[in-house]
């Protein structure tokens, strides 16, 4: 019976000790490893795009000196997300090392963008040298921005949002095991666990019964030890689950699904500076800001005349309801999806500066129709207020702040499972085990000796 209770409670404690291990191992992949990736690519997503817009946006000026503040305000955005680009390529890269098919898809993403900076920075030398009015460059500049828009989109973007992908599809596989596995072990750590109170049980009444003894006091404490170790186990276990609900479900979604959205709006925004650039394409860059529009908040069936009109009859009626949400995209996945204190106005937030934002867009397309070329790139570019670029950093600040609640929550949970299975933890379920055996020999020895 002496062996039986060593092996049951050397048994509980492995269990315990490798379920609990394993959820602060899993935590830790998803929390410090795949999730920052996953972020980071998105970033890089994010920050091509402004790239782009901002290129795009210097050919609109021309030699005009009516945009010499903007333009030199733009080459300095170029820049700064250039360098961001770089810095999130960079990560990127020293997160795929051992993975060979990221290391392939960022070595892609870094050929590609020095062929794109380098298209890129000649649109812009051909463009100087043109000295072309406002809205009108170059036949030659124009073509070297269609080189690089395209490599952009057709090639470097795919590529980036390959790597996303890849990393997204790790962590819900990583959270999925995970989950699976915490369930199947609190399971294992009850059933291990009550064993070993069962075999302790046995032996306390078997010294009771052979050797006339009420209580012994060693074994008592080694069952009271025990039912405390399983009960800590059980309620550490529960947690853990619980936390990686709160950092993966709740928090990240929220968090990947604003990330994309960003990256979208300045897609859009890249779209309508494009679409005045260049003429000979306006058709398709318009398809493409209402594909882009769609990704952002779905509204199925809409074309981009009637798009603001059914936005707002869902949208009001979000409102008043926020259980309701008619429409899709990156913004209904957030907005299915409010956790956190807060959130819910922050998000709100976002779906007043988007249908702003897509008013202010229409507002640019009339201009240019009636053929006020200078206004409508005025007006597209403005960053003073109830202009386009104006209403587009509302749009993105109010973005931010709602990522920002997302990931703040993500970060608390991730620490919270740290810090509740950090090396303490561990060093201290190992000395309750010590403590349990060298009690339950303790126990038995002096029965043992009354026997001999």
């Amino acid at each position: 019976m002496t062996g039986l209770c060593l092996a049951a409670v050397l048994t509980a404690g492995a269990v315990t000790a490798t379920v609990l291990v394993g959820a602060r191992d899993g935590t830790d992949v998803i929390g410090h490893r795949a999730a920052p990736q996953v972020v980071r690519s998105a970033d890089l997503y994010f920050a091509l795009n402004d790239m782009d817009a901002q290129a795009a946006n210097l050919l609109l000026f021309g030699a005009d000196q009516d945009y010499a503040k903007l333009r030199q305000e733009t080459l300095d955005a170029y820049e700064q997300r250039r360098a961001q680009a770089d810095h999130d390529l960079q990560r990127v890269a020293e997160a795929a090392v051992g993975d060979p098919a990221g290391q392939r898809s960022v070595r892609n993403v870094i050929d590609e963008l020095g062929c794109y900076e380098a298209l890129v920075a000649r649109a812009q030398l051909l463009e100087d040298q043109a000295h072309a009015p406002a809205g009108k460059p170059s036949a030659d500049a124009l073509a070297a921005y269609r080189q690089a828009t395209d490599l952009l989109r057709q090639r470097l973007l795919p590529a980036v949002d390959e790597v996303t992908a890849a990393n997204s599809a790790t962590v819900q596989q990583i959270y999925d095991t995970q989950r699976g596995d915490l369930a199947g072990g609190w399971w294992w750590v009850l059933v291990t666990g009550l064993l070993a109170l069962a075999a302790l049980g046995v032996l306390q009444r078997l010294l009771a019964a052979r050797f006339h003894r009420l209580i012994n006091v060693p074994l008592a404490a080694t069952t009271l030890l025990a039912l405390a170790g399983l009960l800590t186990a059980l309620a550490l276990a529960s947690r853990a689950d619980h936390q990686l609900v709160v950092a993966k479900s709740n928090a990240f979604d929220s968090v990947i699904a604003l990330s994309r959205a960003r990256a979208v709006a300045y897609d859009l925004n890249a779209d309508e500076s494009r679409y005045l650039t260049d003429p000979a394409r306006a058709a398709a860059y318009e398809q493409s800001f209402l594909d882009k529009t769609q990704a952002f908040a779905r509204v199925d069936g809409a074309a981009l005349a009637t798009y603001n009109a059914e936005l707002a009859a869902l949208a009001d009626r979000h409102r008043s309801d926020h259980a309701a949400v008619g429409f899709g995209g990156f913004l209904g996945d957030e907005l299915r999806n409010i956790t956190f204190s807060g959130e819910q106005d922050a998000a709100e937030q976002v779906l007043t500066a988007f249908q702003q934002y897509q008013r202010d867009d229409r507002r640019i397309r009339e201009l240019n129709a009636q053929g006020r070329l200078k206004d409508a790139v005025t007006f597209n570019t403005g960053t003073t207020a109830d202009q386009s670029n104006a209403d587009f950093g509302v749009l993105c600040a109010a973005i931010d702040d709602t990522q920002a609640i997302n990931q703040r929550a993500f970060d608390r949970a991730v620490a919270a499972n740290d810090d509740e299975l950090d090396s303490v933890s561990a060093i201290l379920g190992g000395a309750a085990l010590s403590a349990a055996l060298a009690l339950i020999l303790l126990g038995v020895r002096p029965r043992l000796r009354e026997f001999g």
